[in-house]
């Protein structure tokens, strides 16, 4: 039946086996037994599939009926699993708590798309057919980035991505806080970066090249109780939530809160906003000791908060004027024996590697991190991780250079970018990035390959940068379906067939997104609601 069954799985298995004779029915009687190890996925069961369960969790509830069993299972790889089912039960192992949380998704998915509503029907059942899956991810970081800074994302919306991730196996969010046109996040000790810099006066609507502006302040900032509360929510989903706090450059907003922050002596900082447009901000972090205690102090709250191995500090598009034209940059330059203003970066970002490093932290940035010498003399701690956005070729090179690597790069895996090239693409900016175009991704580069060093490559990451998706129904429309074509690339690996891969979105994995209320982009063109006209954007051949 379509949308139902074992043809149905985004992201594909590896091993799916079928079964002749009667299906398990799910239903009413059916009894819910987890192991110890397994009680936070049967607190997600409960709460995600429509149909309850008997009440009771164990031998004397599972003589009732049928049962959904949940527990360790031997032979399995971290975040791996294996799902038996029979007519009597369906049995989920995994290699670890994480495993047996992907093989609840992959149950979901054996369900009809009703199972993705918030609410079923009195007296319905479902039928789970017989099957045996062994299914273990090829990469590690399976992501996507969620740029809050350009147009706040209310902590509801963001709840709610959490859950449209693990619904796809996604195990990595990654949260840009911080940028030139809003501080996101509230910082006990420096109260100025929300009170001030979490809102503009306007917006520019569109293109940076666009004339249209509205005029209505923006803005918004999670508390740390917020925070926590995304932190807690991922994780019991087997997301980390990797934040993100922008230094040196794309800090207009922190500036206009605290400016002591910028090159004072180049610029009237104290006249500096938050940002109202898009593109690159000039204004730089003065590469002060003053400025350096204060990121840190900033670290350390966001240390406090986010108990993710990986911290990401941005570190892209810096330019470097007002370093030039800074006495202070250049008395810098000068005392730390640098070569010149991108050696200034380098050192900055070193500087930060090394404090993230005692802390038992991993530094991730841009690859703009590799600029500037960063990977010769002293250079990055062995544990530095790059976001290889420019392409593959910095990612390439840094894993060469013995560092971990995530790949992102931008004419393939930036969702913001225009998904057709028609007239009726809303706000297109960039080169075309087909859904066709995010499946036929490799993420490990021929270079690597063949040098062995494939391992370096951690994984990949959808990027949704927000400047013209100013609220959760753009998102929705930029990121869906190409998520879940990124989605089978990170867990399934490359080399699948897009025509099988289409068809499975079509029969059954857009009817689960429409049953969870996602406003996709159709195959065949945005609905006439999802079209903006007049709104321009900048379309790149």
């Amino acid at each position: 039946m379509p949308g139902t069954g074992l043809v149905s799985l985004v992201p594909r298995a590896r091993q799916v086996q079928e079964a002749d004779g009667p299906p398990f029915v799910w239903s009413t009687d059916t009894a819910l037994v987890a192991e110890p190890a397994a009680h936070g996925v049967a607190r997600w069961l409960r709460g995600h599939t429509v149909l309850p369960f008997r009440e009771g969790d164990g031998a004397a509830a599972a003589r009732a009926g049928t049962t959904v069993e949940l527990r360790v299972g031997d032979g399995l790889d971290a975040e791996g699993y294996r799902l038996d089912v029979t007519p009597t039960r369906v049995l989920i192992e995994g290699g670890d708590a994480a495993g047996i949380f992907w093989g609840a998704q992959t149950l979901r998915q054996l369900l009809p798309p009703a199972a993705f509503r918030r609410a079923g029907r009195p007296g319905q059942e479902w039928q789970v057919p017989r099957c045996r899956i062994e299914d273990a991810p090829r990469f590690g970081w399976r992501g996507m980035m969620l740029d809050v800074a350009r147009h706040f994302m209310p902590k509801d919306g963001v709840l709610r991505l959490l859950d449209l991730l693990a619904a796809h196996k996604l195990n990595v969010f990654h949260f840009h806080l911080t940028d030139d046109q809003g501080w996101r996040m509230d910082i006990r000790r420096y109260p100025q970066l929300t009170g001030a810099g979490a809102w503009r006066p306007r917006t520019r609507v569109g293109h940076r090249a666009s004339p249209l502006w509205d005029e209505r302040r923006h803005g918004g900032y999670y508390t740390q109780d917020d925070l926590r509360e995304i932190v807690a929510y991922a994780a019991e989903r087997h997301i980390t939530v990797v934040p993100e706090i922008e230094l040196p450059g794309h800090s207009q907003a922190a500036i206009a809160a605290y400016p002591d922050l910028g090159s004072t002596d180049v610029v009237d900082t104290a006249a500096l906003g938050v940002w109202t447009d898009w593109g690159v901000s000039p204004h730089l972090l003065a590469p002060t000791d003053d400025v350096l205690r204060f990121y840190e102090h900033v670290l350390d709250e966001v240390l406090d908060v986010f108990p993710s191995p990986y911290i990401h500090i941005g570190g892209d598009e810096t330019p470097k004027e007002e370093w030039r034209a800074s006495a202070v940059a250049q008395a810098r330059i000068a005392q730390e024996g640098l070569r010149d203003e991108d050696a200034l970066q380098a050192w900055m970002v070193r500087h930060f590697d090394r404090w993230l490093a005692a802390r038992g932290r991993r530094l991730v940035g841009w690859d703009e991190i590799l600029d500037g010498g960063t990977l010769q003399g002293p250079g990055l701690t062995p544990g530095a991780v790059v976001s290889s956005w420019r392409g593959t070729d910095g990612g390439a090179a840094a894993a060469e250079a013995g560092h971990d690597v995530v790949m992102c790069p931008e004419h393939e895996l930036y969702l913001d970018r225009r998904q057709a090239p028609g007239p009726d693409e809303p706000v297109p900016l960039g080169r075309v990035a087909t859904l066709r175009d995010v499946y036929a991704f490799s993420p490990v580069p021929d270079r690597l390959a063949a040098a062995g060093r494939g391992e370096r490559v951690l994984g990949i990451q959808a990027n949704m940068w927000t400047e013209c998706a100013e609220s959760t129904q753009r998102v929705d429309y930029q990121v869906f379906p190409r998520l879940a074509a990124l989605a089978e690339v990170a867990w399934s690996g490359s080399g699948g067939s897009y025509d099988d891969f289409v068809e499975r979105l079509v029969g059954a994995h857009l009817p689960r997104l429409d049953a969870a209320g996602v406003e996709y982009r159709p195959l065949d063109g945005p609905r006439p609601w999802q079209q903006r006209p007049g709104i321009p954007g900048r379309p790149l051949d």
